[in-house]
């Protein structure tokens, strides 16, 4: 039956009983995570034999090999293994929420939901939507994963997160997308720059800075979207430094080595090393940078997950306007 906790109970599958059992769904699901028949035994408090035993019945039913043994190496998901593990999930989640219900949890938020972030928007919004998660959901606890946005993708698909925050940005078919802000670009320079009283508004054209030199934000994405930016408004950037921490490069500009090309704001104007840049508004129309949570498509969230993609979609607009290069500037 499903919902049999003997991980060795025969396997015959009928209309009303597939056959397996959630607690060989469930080391399916953890050893898929980890990698490891060894960790998944430590997790789920069970002999690594009767792991072992419960993945291979659970092969057997299916007829698929979801997993390539390595000897010494772990596990690694075949193909198949890779969308089975994304209907497990889903199915377990269902599980879990049946559960709660039955607990007369319904109207309760708790537990842990894994959120996955793109590491250059963390700093700004990771802060506020932790904040109201304790809030909204004071029991409800969030593991955050943060990495570049092609180990943000990894982490859904992989069932290390659940929800993630990230660019629209080179996203593979099996993640489904939802815009909840945008990103423009504007320009930083330092305060001693030529343009750094240009008035009203501070809005300068790229043309103006065909002379200056860069200081590229490089990384993957978006810093082909700043080169991008400038090479269609006519000009060929002189990249004098680059670096893949935002901070640098704005300390860079602030020691006036260049100019810089971004699309998130700090609130204020200083930099780590007590200079200050000032932020230009761009004239002209440019794309902007999509902000969007990302899920894996065709899952079912999760009534925890579901309660932070619904305070994501609250949230995340207040807090872009706050770092806007549309707003006007803060001197600490």
């Amino acid at each position: 039956m499903i919902g049999s906790e003997d991980a060795g109970a025969p396997l015959r599958g009928t209309q009303d009983d597939p056959g397996f059992t959630l607690t060989q769904l469930r080391y399916f699901s953890i050893a898929a995570e980890t990698g490891s028949m060894t960790a998944t035994a430590r997790a789920m408090h069970a002999s690594q034999s009767a792991v072992s035993n419960a993945i291979a019945q659970l092969e057997r039913h299916v007829k698929v090999q979801l997993f390539i043994r390595h000897h010494a190496r772990g596990l690694t998901l075949t193909p198949a293994g890779r969308e089975f593990v994304l209907q497990a999930r889903d199915l377990l989640a269902r599980a879990n929420d049946i559960l709660s219900l039955a607990g007369g949890l319904g109207e309760s938020v708790e537990g842990e939901v894994k959120l996955a972030c793109y590491h250059t928007l963390s700093p700004f919004y990771l802060p506020r939507i932790l904040e109201r998660v304790g809030e909204q959901y004071p029991l409800l606890s969030i593991r955050v994963v943060e990495g570049e946005k092609a180990e943000v993708f990894e982490s859904l698909l992989t069932g290390e997160a659940e929800v993630a925050l990230t660019y629209e940005s080179e996203v593979p078919g099996m993640i489904a997308t939802e815009q909840l802000a945008v990103s423009p670009p504007y320009v930083i320079v330092g305060e001693r720059h030529r343009l750094a009283r240009r008035t009203p508004r501070r809005r300068i054209t790229l043309q103006e800075l065909a002379e200056d030199r860069m200081i590229l934000l490089d990384i993957p994405f978006p810093g082909r979207y700043f080169l991008d930016i400038a090479e269609n408004s006519g000009i060929s950037p002189r990249i004098a430094f680059s670096s893949p921490n935002f901070e640098t490069v704005r300390s860079m500009v602030a020691a006036g080595l260049g100019y810089s090309v971004l699309n998130q704001r700090p609130v204020h104007d200083l930099t780590y090393d007590g200079g200050r840049v000032v932020a230009l508004e761009l004239e002209g129309t440019f794309a902007d940078i999509p902000v969007v949570m990302a899920t894996v498509r065709g899952s079912r969230l999760t009534t925890r997950a579901e309660a932070v993609a619904a305070l994501l979609r609250e949230a995340v607009p207040s807090i872009a306007a706050e770092f806007s290069p549309h707003r006007p500037s803060r001197r600490a």
